[in-house]
């Protein structure tokens, strides 16, 4: 017959042993990653100046480097000074249009004198079609004149353009030497340092931002129905050997393929299991996760 202590200890074991068969398991596991960014040289040339360290936090748009730009802005200055000079170039018909104009007047004074005088039949009418014919031919040269300075100032201003379009071009290289940030966040790799020759597409520094990171996760089909896009679940971190500490979290993502679990999930036995990758994106202001570190997702029963 079972004493009433023992009755106890019993039903306090049966009890204990039922906990652990009920205990909530994850829906998912996976690990944390970051969006990285490879950050690369757009100009050739030195290295001229590189501060950049790794764990150094950067803001989208800082200055991160510059390389060398003397022959750029060498060869920007002649471009400046050929445009400059093409206003020495153009030529003015306003000289000689004026030593024109002041024959034609003097033509006329004759002109007009010879009628007067073929009118007291002091002079022929062949002397006045002499004087017409003459300002004709006067009023033809300055026409000429200006037409043909017209045509060459013209040739002349039209080099502006090809050196103004070379001049664009210099100006959005000098540019390019500067190397920007693109995103704010934490340099993780750094790759060249000041002193370096570098090229076009040689690669500067790897930044990553760390204040939001995609825990990506693995969870099988049955489990998948209880979610969608854009729901809050919860995921859990290991805060000790025995305990987890809970942060919410957003599914951004679900495959529509399935795949084999990944070799660094679970057992061997899970591995050969067909699950669905999951994206799920966890705010890390207080920098407690790391890249690489493992996850794992419940979903809201």
């Amino acid at each position: 017959m079972m004493t009433r202590s023992k009755f106890n200890i019993w039903l306090c074991t049966g009890l204990a042993l039922l906990g652990c068969n009920n205990e909530e398991l994850s829906d998912a596991y996976g690990n944390f990653e970051a969006t990285t960014v490879t950050v690369s040289a757009k100009g050739n040339g030195e290295l001229r100046c590189f501060p950049v360290e790794e764990s150094m936090h950067l803001e989208a748009g800082q200055q991160a480097g510059l390389i060398d730009t003397t022959q750029l802005h060498l060869e920007l200055l002649q471009v400046a000074a050929q445009i400059a000079s093409l206003g020495d170039k153009l030529k003015e018909a306003e000289p000689e249009v004026a030593l024109l104009l002041e024959r034609k007047e003097n033509l006329l004074r004759e002109y007009n004198r010879t009628q007067n005088l073929v009118a007291a039949k002091a002079a022929t009418p062949k002397q006045l079609d002499e004087y017409e014919g003459e300002i004709e031919v006067v009023s033809q040269q300055i026409a000429t004149t200006r037409r043909q300075t017209s045509v060459a100032n013209r040739s002349i201003l039209a080099e502006r353009g090809p050196l103004r379009a070379r001049l664009d071009v210099l100006q959005n290289n000098i540019a390019d030497h500067v190397i920007i940030n693109p995103i704010s966040g934490t340099v993780l790799t750094k790759y060249a340092e000041p002193g370096e020759l570098v090229t076009r597409g040689t690669p500067m520094y790897k930044i990553a931002n760390l204040k939001t990171l995609k825990l990506k996760a693995y969870a099988n089909a049955i489990d998948l129905q209880k979610v969608a896009i854009g729901d809050t679940v919860t995921v859990l971190i290991d805060k000790d050997e025995e305990e987890y500490t809970e942060i919410p979290g957003v599914i951004t993502h679900i495959s529509d393929e399935a795949e084999f679990t990944p070799e660094n999930i679970q057992t061997r036995e899970e591995r050969t299991t067909l699950v669905y990758a999951i994206e799920v994106m966890v705010t890390n202001n207080d920098g407690r996760l790391k890249i690489g570190m493992p996850g794992e997702v419940r979903f809201q029963h």
